[in-house]
């Protein structure tokens, strides 16, 4: 996916952008890149590949060479940003957050033949933030066309951008899927996708843009210049697994919401006859034991950490590129606790459950460290398509998806027109669902929080909440 942060200030800001971007690494593994704007020196920018360096560490050697009262940064999982771009709307620095499903079309609709040059990535697809920037630059001013491009892409795009003036503006992408977040101090302000990363540099919670809003930031404050929207699709995925523990979106703090929705799970299984007997509930590290927390306290079960991960040199397991590298980077990092597995029923709770590799391998490693049982619980329901929002996956193929691949299995082309019910452990097709992913991955028990659970722990209006990744519905 990706996330950015941005300051404009009265002083220098380049720690901060520094900081602030590091602490959205979270959100990406790729690319990394900052831009500063000084009065002398103009416009700096630096992009380093990410996949195998943290940001902070590859970033830290080029703080000297930067000054500037204004900047931003960001973190991609795709494209090489930000981007420095020349127009008849001015010199500015511009990285977005999204996906353009639709750039191909968009090329040759309204470039080609007009003598537009795009630099093409080692994949041989469009830069999406260029485009984006192509876009922008074809109306009168920029917040014409901000909307001008959100108006024509399909998928969803979130906008920061430095200007020559010394100003950022940003732009929430059009149904509000991700958040933009501006902070204040005495000195300055800042734009932020997450809100804990200008909490810990001297900023306080200052306002949440709409959907679609699109605000200037200057040293003195903020300024709305187009009005948000009414409709949003904020996406809900970023509470269960991709926000950062400490942050909050629309008010809802995302540890808090885990912790609700794994006490939901509980009480709705107790209700069910359907919580096992076990001695032990743990979260599958790091991002499900929250969930964990909360299905144990409401369970009256023990909560422990039966094998945790060792991560000071592995930190992410996908950062290698090559996957038989992952795959043993992944083993690698679970280390076993024997004292609580050996001869114990085991009930873990994961943030969701998506192609089960991984999975299937923690149940091995479990069964063979001596586990007597292993329950699995997801703290989302069946993922049953791809998101076509925001750029999560590499992968559109539906088939990659575990519940997706089972029910082919199961039924062929006439089981794809009953995902609904599969999707509902209370119907027969649900449980043939469960019953086969627990025959697959060696589960003694599988089940997953329903979508009315999940709506209930995030506590928002559930029409501005976008669950297409379960529903398929807009």
């Amino acid at each position: 996916m990706g996330g950015f942060f941005g300051a404009v200030s009265r002083r220098d800001v380049v720690l901060d952008v520094f900081f602030g971007t590091d602490y959205h690494s979270h959100l990406g593994t790729r690319r990394g890149g900052m831009a500063f704007l000084d009065k002398e020196n103009g416009f700096q920018r630096q992009i380093h590949s990410i996949e195998n360096t943290p940001f902070r560490t590859k970033f830290e050697k080029d703080l000297h060479e930067f000054k500037g009262g204004c900047g931003l940064g960001c973190i991609s999982d795709s494209d090489p940003q930000p981007l420095l771009v020349r127009s008849h709307l001015g010199l500015y620095a511009i990285a977005t957050v999204g996906i353009i499903n639709n750039a191909e079309e968009l090329v040759e609709t309204y470039f080609d033949g007009r003598g537009q040059q795009f630099m093409a990535m080692s994949s041989g697809k469009v830069n999406s933030t260029e485009l984006a920037a192509a876009l922008i630059n074809q109306e009168g001013d920029l917040v014409s066309g901000i909307r001008r491009a959100q108006s024509l892409i399909d998928g969803s795009l979130t906008v920061l951008l430095l200007t020559r003036d010394g100003e950022i503006i940003a732009a929430r992408d059009r149904l509000g899927r991700l958040p933009v977040l501006l902070g204040q101090s005495e000195d300055g302000c800042c734009v932020s996708f997450e809100s804990f990363a200008y909490h810990k540099l001297g900023y306080d919670d200052a306002y949440e843009l709409g959907p679609g809003e699109i605000v200037k930031v200057t040293p003195q404050g903020w300024e709305t210049l187009s009005p948000p929207g009414d409709k949003m699709k904020i996406c809900a995925f970023l509470w269960t697994y991709y926000g950062y523990p400490n942050s909050n979106y629309e008010g809802i703090n995302v540890e808090v919401m885990r912790c609700r929705n794994g006490a939901v799970m509980a009480r709705d299984e107790a209700a069910a006859g359907t919580l096992p007997q076990v001695d032990f509930v743990a979260g599958v590290p790091d991002s499900g034991v929250p969930h964990a927390i909360g299905y144990a306290n409401e369970s009256h079960i023990s909560f422990a950490r039966p094998f945790v991960k060792y991560t000071p040199t592995w930190p992410r397991s996908f950062m290698p590129t090559d996957q038989n590298v992952r795959d043993q980077v992944a083993k690698m990092k679970q280390i076993p606790v024997p004292e609580l597995i050996e001869g114990k029923k085991l009930l873990f709770v994961d943030d969701s459950i998506v192609r089960g590799t991984q999975l299937r391998e923690t149940v091995e490693f479990l069964y063979g460290a001596g586990a007597a049982e292993v329950h699995m619980r997801s703290a989302c329901p069946p993922i049953m398509y791809g998101c076509k929002y925001l750029n999560f996956s590499r992968s559109n193929d539906h088939m990659e998806l575990l519940a997706r691949k089972v029910v082919q299995e199961l039924e062929g082309d006439e089981g794809q027109k009953h995902l609904e019910e599969y999707s509902d452990s209370s119907t027969q097709r649900g449980k043939c669902l469960l019953r086969s992913i627990c025959e697959k991955l060696g589960f003694d028990s599988l089940g997953y929080q329903s979508l009315d659970g999940l709506l209930e722990a995030i506590g928002i209006d559930k029409d501005k909440v976008c669950t297409y990744c379960w529903t398929g519905k807009e």
